[in-house]
């Protein structure tokens, strides 16, 4: 496996902090307090929010373990700015709430930044995955 740098290491742990305490100020309010009931939509993406905030803070401590989280969040997001936000900015078509979830999804610039992409290659890509099967005797 190749070695991950301390100086990595707390890059990561800053993006999982930066990240979690993000969400703490902007999703956990709504959660804790919430007046009237949500949405199908609204209910998923706020729970979804809060689950990957919680697995952020286990990331500060275990920052190569939760990589797939981190790798889970830039997928989602790139998949997003290209197939909604890139064809609304060409069309002329963006409104104000994609600008605005546009600028959020931007902060994932910071992940392919901090990601040990050698680690990840080697743990989660070219690394021999778990057995399909039982053992045989």
């Amino acid at each position: 496996m190749p070695h991950v740098s301390l100086f990595r290491l707390y890059s990561l742990r800053a993006v999982y902090l930066i990240i979690a305490l993000g969400l703490a100020l902007v999703v956990w309010p709504s959660v804790l307090h919430h007046a009237e009931p949500w949405g199908l939509s609204q209910g998923v993406v706020k729970c979804m929010l809060a689950a990957f905030s919680l697995l952020c803070v286990i990331g500060i401590r275990y920052p190569l373990q939760m990589l797939p989280v981190l790798m889970w969040e830039l997928t989602w997001k790139t998949i997003w700015l290209l197939i909604v936000a890139l064809p609304a900015w060409q069309s002329g078509t963006m409104d104000e709430a994609t600008m605005g979830t546009l600028i959020e999804c931007s902060v994932a610039i910071i992940i392919p930044l901090a990601m040990p992409w050698g680690y990840f290659y080697a743990h989660y890509i070219q690394k021999t995955g778990d057995r399909w099967r039982a053992a045989t005797a």
